[in-house]
């Protein structure tokens, strides 16, 4: 058989463009901020994560330019070698002291971290208990590793506490959740998975990168939302969101972090993050320090477009703080229809097709930052309103529509 007999066969792209509601690959031609140019038209951006809005931050900005001067473009090559630079120590340093934990270790991206922290942890003899809706790089974690993968229902704490009182206790065990899950904005039973995994002698885990700069008084994240920071062996998170930068890190005592510091493939052979990103995710870290209100005014705008839209007869996941709010769809063409007719309105929203929901179970993923306006919130949820209010249920209808008038 042809090795590349799938990617002829593959037809759904084409399927897609051919209807005019392919969603992806939007181009932007400003910067992140509330307010973006993308494709000649000014749209909403209520589809970023860029959480703090701190991304076209100009001390953010100025940051980087000069780092960019001083230090150069690159590395050049991974941590071993040449690929330390002083602001990597840093911006460690001060992640771990702003964490409450030992150490930090910075990776090249978000995904990688997952990749580089469990496969170096996760041997043969090794459990890692997963939430089923946790993020793919978690799941391609487990994969890397010689660990062995249980999954449990979402937010199923009964269903977990049947996972692990099955195993041996001749097991390592490792849980490992989402802090905030990136998809509906649920925010993990944090408390009692703390419980079962003292109860089942298991470590735990928590991948904070929807969580950091979001939850907890001083937007230190899941853990400290909980005030249980002492309790979670590892935080994990990124620099592509809240920290408007590109990386990722992990925060746990010294111990484990040498160990994956010395045994982690993803870190030892891969190039070090730029000398810019290091310097703008410390730049916006200390910003964050320095204006503590910005995750409760990112909280704020949520919960006032939440209102908003529920006021307005939308379904909405109603039972989270976070700044993600879901909007029911169910059906993909139904999705796809209403994202464009959206994107066309200047709304930039992400469509949540399977396999990251399941089948007739689409949404629209909303997310918000902290210098979104009650203004432009109003303008977005009554354009949303508009559309979604008069979209059919029937695929077929839809279908007819889009070959008689198009989109």
């Amino acid at each position: 058989m042809d090795l590349f007999k799938k990617c002829n066969d593959y037809e759904i792209v084409d399927k897609y463009k051919g209807l005019g509601v392919y969603p992806y690959f939007h181009a932007l031609e400003t910067k992140q901020d509330t307010e973006v140019m993308m494709e000649g038209k000014r749209r909403i951006m209520i589809g970023s994560n860029n959480y703090l809005g701190l991304t076209g931050d100009e001390r953010i900005i100025e940051s980087g330019v000069e780092t960019f001067k001083e230090f150069g473009s690159g590395v050049s090559g991974s941590r071993f070698l040449n690929g330390t630079l002083k602001l990597h120590i840093e911006l460690e340093d001060r992640l771990a002291e702003f964490l409450h934990k030992d150490a930090c270790l910075t990776f090249s991206t978000g995904f990688q971290t997952n990749l580089g922290i469990i496969s170096a942890l996760a041997g043969r003899n090794d459990l890692v208990f997963i939430d089923r809706e946790n993020h793919a790089s978690i799941y391609d974690g487990v994969r890397l590793s010689f660990g062995k993968m249980v999954r449990y229902r979402h937010d199923d704490m009964d269903h977990l506490e049947k996972k692990l009182k099955e195993t041996d206790d001749k097991y390592g065990k490792l849980i490992i959740t989402d802090g905030v899950f990136s998809m509906s904005g649920d925010i993990a039973n944090l408390p009692e998975i703390v419980r079962l995994a003292k109860k089942y002698n298991a470590r735990v885990m928590v991948d904070d990168a929807h969580g950091f700069g979001v939850l907890g008084k001083h937007g230190r994240g899941t853990a400290e939302y909980f005030d249980l920071e002492d309790d979670v062996d590892i935080i994990m998170g990124t620099f592509s969101k809240s920290l408007a930068s590109l990386g990722g890190y992990m925060a746990a005592d010294q111990k484990i972090v040498d160990y994956v510091k010395h045994n982690s493939r993803p870190f030892i052979f891969s190039a070090a993050i730029t000398p810019a990103n290091a310097a703008t995710a410390l730049k916006a870290l200390n910003i964050l320090k320095e204006e503590p209100q910005r995750p409760k005014q990112l909280l704020d705008i949520a919960a006032y477009m939440r209102k908003r839209l529920i006021e307005k007869g939308l379904e909405v996941a109603d039972h989270s703080v976070a700044p993600i709010i879901p909007i029911y769809t169910y059906g993909m063409l139904r999705t796809l229809v209403a994202c464009k007719k959206l994107y066309d309105k200047g709304v930039y929203v992400n469509p949540v097709l399977p396999p990251a929901a399941p089948e007739g179970e689409c949404m629209i993923r909303t997310s918000y930052m902290a210098t979104h306006s009650e203004a432009l919130m109003d303008e977005a949820s009554d354009i949303i309103a508009e559309v979604l209010l008069n979209l059919p249920d029937s695929e077929d209808v839809l279908l007819k529509e889009i070959s008689e008038h198009g989109v």
